[in-house]
């Protein structure tokens, strides 16, 4: 199967991609900012930026891909998502013999690595290396502001109900690490675990940080809970959950929003 920044097949100059499907809300907010936007015939569910990409028409999500619509599209290039879309999906879409890559981020790094590989593969080369070197560059920056900071113990709310939070090898994970955090739950079984309240009262999290969502927010009334470090100092923020989660270059204001967060913490 594809590895990540992989394809089966490298397009000649002749061959840029003009007709584009994209499997992943990230990978349709690439192709935009690189200036490829406009080559994209179909996306999936929550491609929502920029708001240009809600006029592109929605061919599955997390449940299955209409392959049938593809077929119809008849598309030149597919940029899937080997952690989000389907593995039969996939497979269905090689033997059929589309050209596929995957688009699948695995650290902060990578994103501008698959602008560039996105940019080669469309005709945009140019700007999205420029686009590839200005996230670079701001990354590296926010990396040297933090790394001698005092670390800050975080707890990071990824749901209420279940409580789950996240681990080593998790997209956030990456983000914490960046704003010099140590994640309180870093040596859990699982990228994405489900834990308890008392789990976290025993790790004296400093802060808790949140997505926006509605039922995230309102799940858990933390303040019942004074004797953990974050809640008694009211140190508990929420995040728009897209430039936390989704790997594109509005992850530099995600890594921002979380380092403001974790200085609050250290005064």
């Amino acid at each position: 199967m594809l590895g990540a920044a992989e394809s089966t097949h490298l397009p000649k100059p002749q061959q840029l991609a003009k007709r584009v499907i994209a499997l992943s809300p990230h990978a349709v907010e690439m192709l935009f900012a690189i200036g490829a936007g406009d080559t994209i015939v179909a996306t999936t569910d929550h491609a929502d930026y920029p708001a240009t990409a809600k006029n592109i028409p929605s061919i599955g999500g997390y449940y299955g891909i209409q392959v049938e619509r593809v077929i119809e599209l008849n598309p030149d290039l597919i940029v899937v998502w080997q952690s989000g879309n389907k593995m039969e999906d996939i497979k269905q879409l090689q033997d059929l013999g589309f050209k596929l890559v995957n688009s699948d981020p695995k650290t902060l790094a990578d994103i501008a690595t698959n602008l560039e590989q996105l940019g080669q593969l469309t005709g945009h080369s140019i700007k999205a290396k420029q686009v590839a070197d200005d996230y670079r560059q701001q990354l590296a920056e926010i990396k040297s502001n933090n790394q001698n900071k005092p670390a800050v113990k975080v707890f990071y709310q990824l749901w209420s109900t279940p409580l789950m939070t996240v681990a080593k090898g998790s997209w956030i994970q990456n983000l914490i690490e960046v704003c010099h955090g140590e994640n309180v739950f870093y040596d859990a079984a699982s990228e994405y675990p489900q834990i308890s309240i008392e789990n976290v009262l025993l790790t004296g999290a400093e802060v808790i940080l949140q997505s926006q969502d509605e039922g995230n927010v309102l799940g858990i009334n933390w303040a019942d809970w004074p004797e953990l470090p974050a809640v008694k100092n009211q140190h508990i923020y929420q995040f728009d959950a897209d430039l936390l989660h989704r790997a594109t270059p509005r992850s530099i204001l995600g890594v921002n929003a979380v380092c403001g967060a974790l200085d609050k913490v250290r005064g």
